[in-house]
């Protein structure tokens, strides 16, 4: 079944039955990036995007996993061998808030580590899901330096999720060119509502970020009443009809996912 709805990031395996949620997501026509947190888990998490048409799984390594030593080096390097031969990737980033600091040199090699590896092993139509706290301006420097905002038909998708930086990061990345996916929890906060008003409905994805708690029971009906939930609130926000909103989405998330 072709998606009906898609969920631009959301971590399967960290929810209470992730098979049981990607067989009712398909049920129910809704497509799914699943954002991998850990590279030692990609390999599962593939075999079930395999068997469910519409999800895909993404190689990702979180900074929050990194900063706190929950990764390390092992990591790192498993994640920059199987993301060069991998076209998404994702959940990966940098977070430079109170509770990680100290760890920014690590998470940043980290980082000009991976960008090296897909600079190498360049993929056409490759897709990128960023997580960028306190951070943005740091993300962008890293992916500029090499050379991936620039526009060619080997450059990435670059999806900042739950964008949270500043005005001028904000600006920065939407003429760099970059998507942007909102969630529940980005609206919740005047200026998670004003940045979600100034995206670019061109550059929109929704997403649920879910689950918000590791092993939490969560159903692919969730997931959908999430979002449509934020669909309706950005169209109140851009004063457009919600279908519209969920009409342009789904297909910039064809466009970007190339999804069948």
């Amino acid at each position: 079944m072709e998606p009906r709805l898609f969920d631009a990031h959301c971590h399967l395996d960290l929810m209470a039955h992730p098979d049981a949620v990607a067989d009712e997501a398909t049920a129910l026509g809704l497509g799914l990036f699943d954002c991998g947190v850990n590279p030692r888990d990609f390999s599962a998490a593939n075999e079930r995007a395999c068997r469910q048409p519409g999800i895909i799984a993404g190689v990702g390594l979180h900074p929050w996993w990194l900063a706190d030593g929950h990764c390390g080096f092992v990591e790192v390097n498993l994640l920059c061998e199987v993301a060069a031969q991998e076209r998404y990737i994702g959940e990966i980033g940098l977070d430079f808030s109170a509770r990680f600091a100290g760890s920014e040199q690590l998470q940043i090699q980290a980082l000009n580590r991976l960008c090296d590896a897909l600079v190498q092993h360049p993929l056409t139509g490759r897709v990128i899901s960023i997580h960028a706290v306190r951070s943005a301006e740091a993300v962008l420097d890293v992916l500029e330096s090499h050379g991936l905002l620039i526009p060619n038909p080997d450059s990435p998708v670059i999806i900042f999720h739950w964008f949270s930086g500043t005005s001028d990061e904000l600006v920065r990345a939407r003429d760099a060119g970059c998507y942007f996916s909102v969630n529940e929890r980005m609206l919740a906060s005047k200026r998670g509502r004003e940045y979600a008003r100034q995206i670019p409905l061109d550059r929109l994805l929704l997403e649920t970020d879910a689950p918000a708690e590791p092993n939490t029971e969560t159903s692919a009906q969730s997931l959908i009443r999430s979002l449509t939930r934020t669909s309706m609130r950005i169209a109140s926000l851009k004063n457009c009809d919600a279908k519209r909103i969920e009409s342009v989405v789904l297909a910039n998330a064809h466009a970007v996912f190339d999804l069948r």
